[in-house]
């Protein structure tokens, strides 16, 4: 247990800023090459959309974030924590030197999560990229698109812009930290 979350906390593979990517940033440099009699395969690590035709052009499970398979991580966390206890910590992130528990796991995914949403301390949300009529202009500013999926590094908004189907599942992460922090 402890190996799989120090592989999917460690910032040079899976975690990301805006939580976990969906194939390890490792394959950036290391793509995993299959050779299957003449025919080869290569899988590589793409944070945001495809660079290739391949699939239809969509990198989708091949780097960039994706709401449900955070949510579920969180989740499971959580579910982990609760059989676990404050006593079975890991390192948070992997190579810090600081422990965490699985619910403080769960809490700083969460955190890193719903931050594609935020302004951060340049007054820019992620996931508008770098559209300066959607970073700056007066009513565009504070919409908030649900998109499709964010890019691994980051956390630009790609994909369908009106997601809100898994992509709503931030609310329910605002939710539960309005719960526990015994805001109504």
């Amino acid at each position: 247990m402890k190996r799989i979350v120090a592989c999917m906390l460690d910032e040079s593979e899976f975690l990301s800023p805006y939580g976990l990517r969906s194939l390890s940033r490792y394959h950036r440099e290391h793509p995993l090459i299959v050779n299957m009699d003449g025919h080869v395969a290569r899988l590589d690590y793409e944070p945001g959309e495809s660079r290739t035709g391949l699939f239809g052009g969509n990198s989708n499970w091949r780097g960039p974030i994706w709401f449900p398979l955070n949510f579920l991580a969180i989740e499971s966390l959580r579910h982990l924590h609760t059989s676990f206890g404050e006593g079975f910590t890991v390192e948070l992130p992997t190579g810090s030197g600081k422990q965490a528990s699985l619910e403080q796991v769960a809490e700083e995914l969460e955190r890193r999560l719903l931050r594609v949403f935020l302004r951060d301390s340049n007054g820019r949300r992620p996931a508008l990229g770098s559209d300066a009529r959607f970073q700056r202009e007066g009513a565009w500013r504070d919409l908030l698109l649900f998109y499709e999926y964010f890019h691994g590094d980051t956390g630009e908004g790609l994909g369908a812009s009106h997601q809100t189907g898994w992509t709503a599942l931030a609310g329910a992460l605002v939710a539960h930290r309005r719960l526990r922090s015994g805001q109504k």
